[in-house]
């Protein structure tokens, strides 16, 4: 299987040319567990479960379009990772991925630390107890008032993203009386094999500091010189939905190579070094991801290996798995409202969501898969492409799939590895109200996330 992450394809309602099209899968009622979280199954009414708690009983009691998130799935994706780098290492949860009070506290009970990337982020993590310094504060363009309310709060690191934001948060820090321990991100030149919007260490970008033409060394001089601050490491992110270890390799290489320079310079071994997340997941049967244990011990090897070659102590190591922990976890529910075959191409299956609550297939032409999963059927697989219901051609959920040529409206459907992003990127797009957010676990059923209202959106616009 390869590893490496889907090519950006055909954009939008473009006609695919004839044979694109992978053949059906041998049974339409399957669910494959690379795609679904852990708990999913079907039970003997051919309904789909998850934690023991039927989706026609989700439905019903809290209506669709709705993420479902498997709590027991996310905690045990969050231990895994905790285990797999050992006390020797850090991992910090991306919570731009999906970040709530409750996966706050499922995160602190599970030990994992947190990276937040703007202050309401913040404002939550502290909210739901997560410890301050557990949290790391990242960002291209932090505002005053986020970084003194990041330093006042006492978080473990700030990432520093600019030569603005080194005094910046060491004038800060100082008037506070502070001295706060930072990270400077660099950018390496390594472009990551996934689609252009996603893949973020090439230098033309906002993010980071360039290593070329000296600047993150210049960063790095800068930094060291003021009192407000304590430089703890650099740190490095070469992309998202990432499957080939390679581009961390050469990452690597070019950070132990910034700190054997800061060594011969400055005298200075810098304790830490953070390569960042991106770390891909199954979308389709076709993903191949690596487990953790696989990740830690590849990130582990490469790190000593080049520090060995530097003659440098090995540094602590970081990682921020976001997508690899609550990607897999959740599935986003939808109800059926009408099907439209146009012979000779396809059938659009329309959804009561679209856009507004996964945006991903329109902007990163991302793939997902999609199940019937309100009943069982044994009716031939129909190619369809099932899209929203808001007044945009690109409003696609999942661009072509197989479902049952017996699908009406009013079935349940559900895409699944829709924990990441969804929700974080969810918009009111034609006054759409945002789904709710659903932790299922053990037979039981809760909100973390309220579905919007309407009282909700008119309180907002005061005329």
């Amino acid at each position: 299987m390869s590893r490496s992450a889907h090519p950006a394809g055909p954009r939008h309602a473009d006609v695919l040319s004839e044979g694109h099209y992978a053949a059906p899968p041998a049974d339409l009622n399957s669910l494959d567990p690379k795609v679904w979280a852990q708990t999913v199954t079907r039970d003997a009414d051919g309904v789909v479960t998850v934690g023991g708690v039927p989706v026609t009983r989700l439905a019903e009691e809290f209506g669709t379009p709705a993420y479902v998130l498997d709590e027991a799935d996310f905690r045990a994706r969050a231990r895994a990772w905790r285990t797999a780098f050992g006390q020797d290492a850090d991992v910090f949860y991306a919570g731009k991925a999906f970040l709530s009070r409750a996966v706050v506290r499922w995160l602190a009970e599970e030990g994992l630390n947190l990276d937040v990337c703007s202050g309401t982020e913040l404002a939550t993590a502290l909210s739901a107890g997560m410890p301050a310094d557990r949290i790391a504060f990242h960002g291209n363009n932090k505002s005053a008032a986020e970084i003194e309310r990041a330093v006042g709060a006492g978080v473990g690191r700030i990432v520093l993203d600019s030569f603005q934001e080194i005094v910046r948060v060491a004038h800060i820090a100082q008037s506070l009386g502070k001295r706060q321990r930072v990270q400077i991100r660099v950018t390496v030149g390594v472009e990551a094999h996934t689609h252009e919007f996603i893949a973020t260490a090439h230098e033309d970008q906002k993010f980071g500091i360039p290593l070329a033409g000296g600047q993150a060394a210049e960063a790095v001089r800068r930094a060291l010189k003021l009192d407000g601050l304590e430089l703890i490491g650099i740190h490095s992110h070469i992309g998202s939905q990432i499957f080939d270890m390679s581009g961390f390799e050469v990452a690597a290489h070019r950070v132990v190579g910034l700190l054997r320079e800061i060594r011969d310079e400055h005298g200075v071994e810098l304790p830490e070094i953070d390569l960042g997340g991106g770390l891909g997941i199954a979308y389709t049967s076709d993903d191949d991801p690596r487990e953790p244990h696989e990740i830690a011990k590849a990130l582990s090897e490469i790190v000593t290996r080049e520090c060995e070659a530097a003659r440098l102590r090995t540094p602590r190591i970081s990682v921020e798995p976001g997508r690899a922990i609550v990607g897999p976890t959740a599935f986003t529910l939808y109800e059926v409202g009408t099907i439209k075959p146009l012979e000779g191409l396809r059938t659009y299956v329309s959804v009561d969501g679209g856009m507004s609550d996964n945006i991903r297939t329109a902007l990163y032409d991302a793939e997902y898969s999609v199940a019937l999963v309100s009943r069982t059927s044994d009716a031939e697989p129909l190619l369809v492409r099932v899209v929203g219901k808001h007044c945009e051609s690109g409003d696609i959920v999942v661009k072509d799939a197989f479902l049952p040529a017996d699908l009406a409206p009013g079935d349940l459907i559900a895409v699944p590895a829709t924990g990441a992003y969804c929700r974080s990127m969810a918009s009111n797009y034609n006054h759409a109200l945002r789904p709710p957010v659903l932790a299922v676990r053990d037979g039981a059923a809760r909100v973390v996330v309220r579905r919007e209202t309407e009282d909700d959106l008119l309180r907002l616009d005061v005329g």
